[in-house]
């Protein structure tokens, strides 16, 4: 994407005003998206997004200005325009570069599909959910790829390039009965090509959407409590991933913003829980080669048995830190710095019993399905609703219940956790922070929480 010569000279540029790590980004990305309502094409677009970023650093203080022209010209001016932001002599130049190779090409590159092929996605999956049940009313479906291609060097010598293909389709339905609707979401993706779609039955996406809208149309209000509460694997993981994930990224700890800055060694989970980020899954969602600051993809044990391990970090992070970082740097897109993020982050499977935990809960909320929500990482404490719920009692599923909202703090949760299922998966999601909307994975097998507060407006059921 560039000559070795000429990003070195915009990284000496960058370092002219004292600056003593410098970084060049490159992204040059086409994405394709369908919009689909009730079986008809509503909005098609196709786009292409070309750019650069330039980054400086200076012991704690840190600059970067981007650019959309790619023109020598211009770059050296980003490089002058982020260094303006320092003040200082000039300390020297870029490092040799130590090239490395860039990544392979996808098996289907999207670029050789026409729109056609997409659409049928689309068509089966929002027939699928039609013909569900009369009482589906509206289907909306989107279909997304993106071919993304980044290059990072930096004034230590990184000289590398990777190719991040993902596509994702979703289907949404909605369900009424006359007097109240309710909705249901399925969004399956995959880090690849469109082969991905010889795993993805769209079909039964949309099928799944509306099982739920339907399901959920004639069930009673949840009761309010604290309660055992059991949580499904997959999307049960937001929990996680939210509630305690973002607390255990460098953006958070290394300015003491998070309820588990400085517990490093120290038990913050019950000793069955053992919690992963893994960049490295091949074909997942949220893997990926290479970060965005040009360190190769890993994956980082972040809880062992309850102990903390480990934090998610970036280069900026490990400065402030003293760490190294983990190769999490991550950013929507040039226009963003990067900053420490999380990729496919699972709890993994445990050694007890999906069915035992059901059965011994007593009465309490199995949380099929989570939803939206919010978090505060200083504190942990969240807010998210469940999508699809169901009411145990005695030990057995009972109903479904809607407006079921699980309240509590992160690090109560996990110590909170006493089963943790045999069986483990992901479920495919998008991650908003400081460096933009992020394709993330998120996941757990089937676990219990002995006590959790459940927000709701049912009664005794």
């Amino acid at each position: 994407m560039i000559s070795q010569a000429l990003a070195h000279a915009v990284l000496t540029e960058a370092l002219g005003t004292g600056g003593d790590f410098s970084e060049l980004f490159l992204e040059d990305t086409e994405s394709s998206s369908i919009e689909m309502l009730d079986s008809r094409v509503e909005n098609a677009v196709y786009g292409r997004r070309s750019g650069a970023g330039v980054r400086v650093f200076s012991g704690l203080a840190s600059a970067y200005a981007y650019t959309a022209d790619l023109s020598e010209k211009a770059l050296l001016a980003t490089a002058r325009a982020a260094a303006a932001a320092l003040s200082g002599a000039k300390r020297g130049a870029a490092a040799v570069f130590s090239p490395r190779p860039d990544g392979a090409a996808p098996r289907i590159p999207f670029s050789g599909i026409d729109n056609a092929a997409r659409i049928r996605l689309l068509r089966d999956g929002s027939g699928a959910a039609k013909a569900y049940s009369p009482a589906v009313m509206k289907v909306t479906a989107v279909y997304k790829d993106i071919d993304r291609r980044v290059f990072v060097a930096n004034s230590e010598g990184v000289f590398a390039g990777d190719r991040q293909c993902r596509t994702r389709i979703a289907f949404e339905a909605v369900a009424s009965d006359g007097k109240s609707s309710q909705t249901g979401f399925n969004g399956p993706g995959r880090g690849m090509g469109f082969e991905a779609y010889e795993i993805i039955d769209a079909a039964e996406a949309g099928r799944e959407a509306a099982r739920v809208a339907v399901t959920m149309l004639s069930a009673p209000e949840c009761p309010a409590g604290v309660m055992p509460v059991v949580l499904s694997g997959g999307f049960g993981g937001v929990i996680f991933h939210e509630a305690c994930g973002h607390s255990l990224e460098a953006t958070a700890v290394a300015k003491g913003n998070s309820e588990f800055s400085g517990k490093l060694g120290e038990r913050i989970a019950n000793e069955r829980v053992t919690a992963v980020d893994d960049a490295t899954i091949p074909g997942a969602w949220g893997s990926y080669r290479m970060d965005d600051e040009g360190n190769p993809g890993r994956r980082t044990v972040l809880i062992e048995k309850g102990i903390l391990k480990s934090y998610l970090v970036d280069r900026f992070g490990a400065r402030r830190m003293g760490v190294p970082p983990t190769g999490c740097a991550r950013r929507q897109d040039y226009g963003f710095a990067p900053t420490s993020r999380m990729s496919n982050t699972f709890i993994q499977a445990g050694e007890d019993d999906e069915d035992e935990m059901l059965r011994t809960m007593g009465d309490g909320l199995y949380a099929k399905t989570m939803g939206g929500g919010s978090v505060n990482p200083i504190t942990g404490e969240f807010n998210f609703s469940v999508a699809e719920g169901y009411w145990v009692k005695n030990g057995a599923l009972h109903t479904p219940v809607r407006g079921a909202a699980l309240i509590g703090k992160g690090g109560e949760v996990l110590l909170n956790i006493d089963r943790v299922g045999k069986h483990m998966w992901l479920a495919e999601g998008m991650c908003g922070s400081q460096s933009g909307s992020l394709p993330v994975t998120v996941g757990q097998p089937q676990l219990r929480v002995s006590r959790i507060t459940v927000g709701g407006k049912g009664g005794s059921l």
